[in-house]
C-alpha cells in the first residue's frame, strides 16, 4: 500500500469514527436546511469546510500556529452549537445570490476544526520526510469521508420526509438535538 494510499484511508476513517461524533454532528446540522435536489449547494459548503479545515490542519502540522488543545477541544463544539442555532432561527437555505453566511461560516469553524485534528495527524506523521503527500491524502480522505456522512444524512432525511415529517419540523428537530448535545460537550470541554 502507498503512502498517499495509506493516509487517505486514515483521514476516511478518522472522519467517520464515531469516537468523534463532534464533526458528524457539525457536517449534519450544516447541511440540515438541504435536501438531495440541493447538491451543488452541499458540496459547496463541504469543501469550504474542508479548505480552512485542511488550512489550519497545514498549518498546525508544520507548527506555524500553535493553540492550547483544551482551547480548541471547547471551540469545536461552540462552532457546533452556533451552526444549530443559526439553522433554528433561519430553518430554510439562503436563496440570494453571491457568497452566502453559511459558506464563510463553514470556513471560518473549518479551521478551528482542522486545530483539533492537528495533534492527532502531527503524531500519525511522526518524523515523516516528505509531508506535504500524506498531508493532502488525509485531506482528501476527509473529504470524503464528509461527502459520506452528507449522502448518509441526505438518505435519512429523504425517508424522514417520505415517513410524512415536513421539511422545516425536521429541520428544527435536528437543529434542536445537535444544540443541545453540543451544549452538554461545552461544559465537559470547558477549559477554566
Amino acid at each position: 500500500m502507498s503512502s498517499f494510499e495509506l493516509y487517505f484511508k486514515l483521514g476516511i476513517q478518522h472522519i467517520l469514527d464515531l469516537n468523534g461524533f463532534d464533526h458528524i454532528l457539525f457536517i449534519v446540522v450544516l447541511c440540515a436546511v438541504f435536501v438531495a435536489r440541493d447538491w451543488v449547494k452541499i458540496l459547496l459548503l463541504v469543501t469550504a469546510f474542508t479548505l480552512g479545515h485542511s488550512l489550519t490542519l497545514a498549518l498546525a502540522t508544520f507548527k506555524v500556529i500553535e493553540i492550547r488543545s483544551e482551547v480548541i477541544e471547547f471551540l469545536i463544539p461552540v462552532t457546533i452549537a452556533l451552526t444549530a442555532l443559526i439553522t433554528l432561527i433561519k430553518p430554510k437555505p439562503s436563496t440570494g445570490k453571491g457568497i452566502q453566511l453559511n459558506y464563510l461560516l463553514a470556513l471560518f469553524f473549518g479551521l478551528i476544526h482542522g486545530l483539533g485534528f492537528s495533534n492527532y495527524l502531527r503524531n500519525l506523521l511522526g518524523k515523516e520526510a516528505a509531508i506535504w503527500q500524506p498531508l493532502l491524502a488525509f485531506n482528501i480522505g476527509l473529504e470524503v469521508g464528509q461527502l459520506a456522512i452528507v449522502a448518509a444524512f441526505l438518505l435519512l432525511t429523504s425517508l424522514v420526509h417520505l415517513a410524512g415529517m415536513n421539511r422545516k419540523e425536521w429541520t428544527l428537530i435536528l437543529s434542536a438535538f445537535v444544540l443541545g448535545v453540543a451544549c452538554m460537550l461545552m461544559l465537559k470541554s470547558k477549559f477554566w
